[in-house]
């Protein structure tokens, strides 16, 4: 008897890990009926899983590993016969070209029942009017998340092809409880409405779901988005190749895997940026992922490259394991700055809690084999000036030094030079 997801978050480490194993030889006994080209050697060394250690033996699996040679054959993964497949979308293109991302009908809807663990942490009811402020492209985003609403009985409002005013108009005159989007532009909507003199607190929404890009469990982040809502952000994260993986904790200051559906492992790094060992909790590391229920597109041991702080606490409501501060930065981002590590997400923060409103751009060099970091900032201001109306960026200026013992060369650009983007933000800039 399948279990409710109540049941799921509360239950003892031990049965939810028998659980895991019982779904987890499935997932393999598929892989070696379809012989799925992509784990033929892996079987070929470890035809059954016998136990726990065995499958810590496998080996990880990245990025590039799912990415195909060309344009005409792109992905890897995906590898059943094209009328299996009732869903595509696609990822940027890693290597020139996008990676096609398909799912077949069982696997839309294992990823529904993913998102309802995020619903159930929004406290979404058939009562609510969801704003779905995305574009409804090619890439995944909120398409998942679109269905789970309409599932759970809500009224959806599709925001797609429409001006951020247009989306901010529609979201009141259908009275919207609900806002989907990403953090990015949930901040930008805020200025938008504060251009057009919309009082978005004294507007009927009362909660925003935001996924993305890292930010959501970020205490800076999360009052510079509901302070001018005037609502709750509810942080999601997971990606197009493996799944929707994360739900807000109670107290809205990190992330919980859905370990009844993926097996997360995660590794503290060597110098090398290679998995040195297992983590213990709290240790910053890279998260590992296998996902149990997408058989159309099966992922093993996936390195994600996204740096968490787990930590396994039986006192929580939630058994799942907890990532403290949710997704707090990228593996392939990190920067060492002077012998600090730093995140993009880190340096957002700070930014956040001096210019809450503030549109900025991070760029990374890097200068006789140091990685060095600048930041464009829209403002009136300039730091080389006198005139005394320099508090912001005095303070943002000293908040670095302060929290990250580093002094952080910022450069003031012209208000609205910066792009804006209602997706995924292109505020990281590497030219390393």
């Amino acid at each position: 008897m399948e279990l409710s997801r109540p049941e799921f978050r509360s239950m003892d480490r031990e049965p939810l890990r028998q659980h895991q194993w019982a779904r987890l030889q499935r997932v393999w006994q598929r892989l070696k009926e379809s012989r799925h080209p992509l784990y033929q050697e892996t079987i070929a060394a470890t035809p059954d899983l016998r136990d726990w250690e065995s499958f810590e033996s496998l080996p990880f699996l990245n990025k590039s590993d799912l990415l195909g040679d060309s344009r005409e054959d792109p992905s890897k993964l995906f590898t059943q016969p094209r009328q299996a497949y009732s869903r595509a979308h696609q990822t940027s293109g890693s290597r020139g070209w996008p990676m096609p991302i398909f799912d077949t009908p069982d696997d839309w809807r294992w990823w529904l029942n993913c998102w309802q663990y995020v619903l159930d942490a929004a406290d979404v009811t058939p009562a609510d009017t969801v704003m779905m402020a995305f574009s409804f492209g090619p890439f995944i985003g909120f398409w998942t998340a679109n269905d789970a609403l309409v599932q759970r009985g809500c009224l959806v409002v599709p925001g797609g092809g429409l001006s951020s005013s247009a989306r901010l108009q529609m979201m009141l005159d259908r009275e919207g409880t609900v806002v989907c989007c990403t953090p990015t532009y949930a901040m930008h909507l805020a200025s938008v409405a504060n251009e057009h003199g919309i009082d978005l607190k004294g507007s009927s929404v009362s909660r925003l779901i935001v996924a993305g890009e890292p930010g959501g469990s970020v205490p800076e982040i999360r009052r510079a988005i509901e302070e001018p809502w005037g609502a709750r952000v509810i942080d999601h994260a997971g990606a197009s190749e493996l799944g929707a993986w994360g739900f807000p904790t109670a107290d809205d200051r990190g992330l919980h895997i859905i370990e009844s559906e993926f097996i997360a492992e995660f590794f503290v790094l060597g110098d090398d940026g290679e998995p040195e060992r297992p983590a213990e909790t709290g240790e910053a590391s890279e998260l590992v992922m296998t996902n149990l229920g997408r058989h159309g597109g099966p992922i093993i041991r996936y390195r994600t490259g996204d740096i968490v702080r787990p930590i396994w606490d039986h006192r929580l409501p939630c058994q799942f394991v907890k990532l403290d501060g949710g997704v707090i930065g990228r593996a392939d981002d990190m920067l060492v700055i002077r012998g600090v590590n730093v995140f993009p997400a880190s340096i957002e923060a700070i930014i956040r809690q001096a210019m809450p409103e503030a549109e900025f751009r991070m760029i990374a060099t890097r200068r006789e084999h140091l990685d060095q970091l600048s930041i464009e900032i829209e403002s009136a201001a300039k730091l080389e000036s006198t005139n005394g109306s320099l508090g912001d960026l005095r303070e943002l200026q000293n908040a670095f030094r302060e929290r990250l013992a580093l002094r952080v060369e910022i450069t003031s650009v012209p208000m609205g030079s910066l792009p804006r983007s209602e997706g995924k933000s292109k505020r990281f800039v590497d030219r390393r």
